[in-house]
């Protein structure tokens, strides 16, 4: 029998059924999933993964985070231990039936370590077993037979490159969230949370608020005109652009007593606007946050489409298309599907299709379209995710668009005024890509000499802004710029930033309080833990491990070392640094004034003894006041009041989930929720409360420990597969 080793059932389902020429059925043996079929003879199973199977954690006795030496942790041996026990133990029981093991996993790093951990468990139980690679960049028939057809070896070196990231940031994540949980006083499920690239991408937008503070704004004045010709208006603004003096700007607008102005001048410029090259991951993410989405859930879904064979795999640097890929052939699958037919078609109508090109990097093609799809068939937001990556495609195929631009020069008592104008001579990729809009200003026939009628001018008095805030795509790019994580990880570690409630805003990134007293208490103790040279560096390593120059151990073993005396720092101002977190805690969580008679405390938000959430005033006992809130969900303090009633207000999001609700829950606001309440059927068809944003995850997939359970007298623990646990080479040894 040959196995087949798939990242996740929804892809092993499909490349089972590319190989069989027909739908596989899905079987499950002891609960795991697997798909068999024959072909020449050979009997053939497909088993799924859930990505990673086996996972890196320290030994059981550094499990409490209290009474454990954070320094004893930064040098500790790292386990590999086996979490999707039914997974890992179907392949050890199918290993010695099975002659040969193809990993069919994603090809990239991440992949290639999951691959690993597949193959290791399965020689665990058969040291024989063959092992072959097959590497692929879209789930459809032709690239699935072809990459079957050349089947490769397994890439050790870049799978351990992966595996020094899961052991390094394991170790950085760990000691250092421990380190800030316990200074200032938040352990359970409220943890704080920093890790090796979470602290300089929090850092990234810390500062950039920091730049908008200590931005000064500075007055200036513009003048704007409008004129008529021929019955038709348009506008033109001063030459002078901005006035940074009043007194100039008024000595100017002393113009608008003139009733005409001539024309000087007409200058007309032909400008090409480049089209867009083809999506790398980076630029993916940009796009699809700027049409609403978060780069995380964009990346969920550009998975989910791949994963289905409709666009190709979404992980890439590259934004060259390779010379082989058939882009006549995807260009008539699009043909097929409503709203492309007429854009597919014209392109298939050019003799020879140039695409543009971007960077070229030698992994993955970039991110296109590999099949048809339908609106009907996919979910909303999927089918948005796919008509971007089509257009993107199309429009990479599309010519540069042409405009041509008109700037007139007119006289108004002595003051210049400049109109300008843009009209489309070809709009080329434009029409093929409607989130570049191309705007049009259209003046009337202008000659030098003409006259012109002035109809109104304005001296508007304006500021200049600050810079803007990080939205997710511009956070994105500033991480690829720095190297800060992967193309894989950027995405996530702006979603833990959300989780851990350091940030809030969706379209522009806010850090909250305590995001400032933690960047301002490691940028002062343990600078290198936030400066991104550290991490790009350790980026760089992982690349020459993949390459084959350096071992894991080595990078390793260097990185505890940056690490130790980072901590040292640490906890010789460990005092200053609880002072700062738990002093910025208790502002983030301030909601205002208490609104009880006479009491002069603030509403807070609290936990109590049980763990759960409520407004409550710090002058309690005193002062009683309190109000409920939901318990699933991050909440945000909003600066504005209840309409209905002036009282405070919150925002509670979730995954997938936001909404705005007053905190008092006697609010007519909250009439409409209590009737909604009222009509939700009881028992086993209730509907259930939305899960919380948090996960309360560690960075080693666990929770803050907490104490076991007493066993029931006289009940046997149920046997448990014996787990895969150990020890990588060049790891450093445990101290005695």
């Amino acid at each position: 029998m040959i196995v087949i080793i798939a990242e996740k059932a929804i892809a092993g389902r499909r490349i089972a059924a590319i190989l069989a020429a027909k739908p596989v059925p899905e079987e499950r043996t002891d609960n795991a999933i697997h798909f068999d079929f024959k072909q020449d003879g050979k009997d053939y199973r497909v088993i799924p993964l859930r990505g990673h199977i086996v996972d890196v954690d320290f030994p059981l006795k550094y499990k409490y985070w209290l009474g454990t030496d954070l320094r004893k942790l930064v040098e500790s041996e790292i386990d590999y231990k086996e979490t999707e026990k039914t997974i890992s133990g179907y392949l050890k029981r199918v290993a010695p039936k099975a002659e040969e093991a193809i990993v069919a996993t994603d090809a990239d790093r991440e992949g290639e370590a999951i691959g690993l951990e597949a193959i290791e468990l399965m020689r665990s139980a058969n040291p024989k077993l063959g092992v072959k690679r097959v590497l692929f960049s879209a789930i459809i028939d032709s690239e699935i037979k072809q990459a079957f057809s050349k089947l490769g070896e397994l890439d050790t070196a870049l799978a351990e490159s992966a595996n020094s990231r899961r052991e390094i940031d394991l170790i950085w994540g760990a000691v250092l969230t421990r380190f800030l949980s316990l200074v200032s006083g938040r352990l359970g499920k409220q943890f704080l949370s920093i890790g090796r690239v979470q602290g300089p991408t929090l850092a990234l937008i810390v500062d950039r608020e920091k730049e908008r503070m200590a931005f000064k704004s500075q007055k200036y004045w513009l003048l704007d005109a409008i004129f008529e010709k021929d019955k038709k208006q348009f506008n033109a603004l001063h030459k002078e652009g901005r006035f940074w003096e009043k007194e100039k700007a008024e000595k100017a607008f002393k113009c608008r007593n003139a009733n005409q102005g001539i024309v000087l001048d007409v200058k007309k410029t032909k400008k090409l606007l480049k089209r867009p090259v083809p999506f790398n991951t980076t630029l993916f993410l940009r796009a699809a946050t700027a049409i609403g989405f978060t780069a995380g859930r964009a990346m969920q879904i550009a998975e989910t489409l791949y994963q289905q064979g409709l666009i190709s795999y979404p992980r890439t640097d590259n934004s060259v298309y390779p010379e082989a890929l058939d882009l006549r052939a995807i260009l008539e699958k699009l043909a097929s599907v409503n709203g492309f037919s007429q854009l597919a078609s014209k392109l298939l109508a050019q003799k020879k299709l140039e695409p543009s090109a971007g960077k070229l990097a030698k992994d993955h093609p970039p991110i296109h379209p590999v099949a048809a799809a339908f609106p009907e068939k996919l979910g909303q937001q999927e089918w948005k995710i796919y008509e971007l990556v089509c257009r993107r495609f199309m429009a990479s195929l599309a010519e540069d668009a042409l405009t041509e631009n008109l700037s007139v020069s007119i006289d108004l008592a002595s003051e210049i005024f400049v109109a300008t104008g843009q009209r489309y001579l070809r709009k080329g990729w434009k029409e093929f890509y409607p989130y570049s809009k191309a705007t049009e200003a259209i003046l009337p026939e202008l000659h030098k000499g003409d006259k012109v009628n002035l109809v109104k001018l304005d001296m508007a008095e304006k500021e200049t802004l600050p810079p803007a805030r990080y939205s997710q795509g511009a956070l994105i790019k500033a991480m690829s710029d720095l190297n800060l994580g992967t193309k894989a990880t950027r995405a996530e570690i702006i979603q833990k930033l959300y989780s851990r409630r350091y940030i809030s805003g969706l379209k522009a990134i806010e850090p909250n309080k305590i995001a400032f007293a933690v960047i301002g208490a490691l940028e002062k103790y343990g600078e290198v833990i936030v400066k991104p040279e550290m991490t790009a560096a350790l980026e760089r390593e992982m690349d020459v491990i993949a390459e084959g120059n350096k071992k894991k151990g080595k990078v390793v073993e260097e990185s505890r070392e940056i690490l130790s005396k980072a901590l040292e720092q640490l906890l010789e101002n460990k005092n200053n640094v609880g002072s700062l977190l738990r002093s910025a805690l208790r502002e983030d969580s301030i909601i205002g004034k208490c609104i009880g008679k006479g009491c002069t405390g603030e509403l807070l938000i609290r936990r109590g003894k049980t763990g759960k959430r409520f407004v409550g005033c710090s002058a309690y006992p005193k002062c009683t006041v309190s109000f409920p809130l939901p318990q699933n969900g991050a909440i945000a303090i909003l600066q504005k009041r209840c309409p209905e009633c002036n009282n405070y207000m919150v925002q509670v999001r979730g995954k997938r989930y936001r909404f705005e609700m007053c905190i008092d829950h006697n609010c007519k606001s909250k009439e409409a929720w209590k009737k909604k309440a009222a009509e939700k059927p009881a028992g086993k068809g209730a509907e259930k409360k939305p899960a919380s944003e948090e996960s309360g995850e560690m960075p080693s997939g666990r929770e803050p420990a907490k104490k076991p359970e007493k066993k029931e007298p006289g009940k046997k623990p149920a046997k448990k597969e014996p787990a895969l646990k150990r020890k990588r080479k060049g790891q450093k040894p445990q101290k005695k």
